[in-house]
């Protein structure tokens, strides 16, 4: 995955760009600089190169990371939608999302692991939202940091949104409780 900025503002430096425009994070931009992958007209660049309008500043997100930290598992994945940003899945119940001391083979991450190998993806296995074990329902997962982290700001500033349905069996007592 690869971004483009045609330069068409008064930006100063490649940094501006990266900052201003992309909203890529310092803790991102680091790694981006110690793997090469930041680019002004098509050549290697450092965020202080100075940009003019018409330059075209590209980042390349798609190095390689280690994720050996989680053990690849086969298991059948509901996927309901997937690009080159993110995958979605429908987690079934009785299944965690992360790998745990109790989970350390059996969570939702080690099959995706294990997805992400056999299609050839090597990178850290980043979920962006979250559902107890027991709970059935859409996890999100980004393919890099950048995504994960515009996901993340659009839930936080309200703008992805997520709606839960239960499904109940019986009745309910209408009891008040006082906390």
């Amino acid at each position: 995955m690869e971004l483009y900025y045609k330069v068409d503002t008064n930006y100063k430096t490649v940094k501006d760009v990266l900052s201003a425009y992309f909203h890529i994070s310092h803790r991102l931009l680091i790694k981006l600089k110690n793997t090469n992958n930041i680019f002004l007209n098509n050549s290697p660049t450092s965020v202080n190169s100075t940009v003019t309008i018409g330059d075209c500043v590209c980042v390349k997100l798609d190095y390689g990371e280690d994720n050996s930290n989680i053990i690849p598992i086969k298991m059948n994945l509901d996927i309901l939608y997937e690009d080159d940003s993110y995958i979605v899945i429908n987690k079934p119940a009785g299944i965690a999302v992360h790998p745990s001391i109790l989970h350390f083979e059996d969570s939702l991450s080690n099959g995706i692991k294990y997805y992400f190998d056999s299609i050839g993806l090597q990178k850290k296995i980043r979920p962006v939202n979250r559902i107890d074990k027991d709970t059935s329902g859409i996890v999100i997962f980004a393919k890099n940091e950048y995504i994960q982290e515009m996901l993340i700001k659009q839930m936080n500033s309200k703008k992805f949104s997520k709606e839960y349905i239960a499904i109940v069996e019986g009745y309910f007592e209408n009891k008040k409780r006082n906390y």
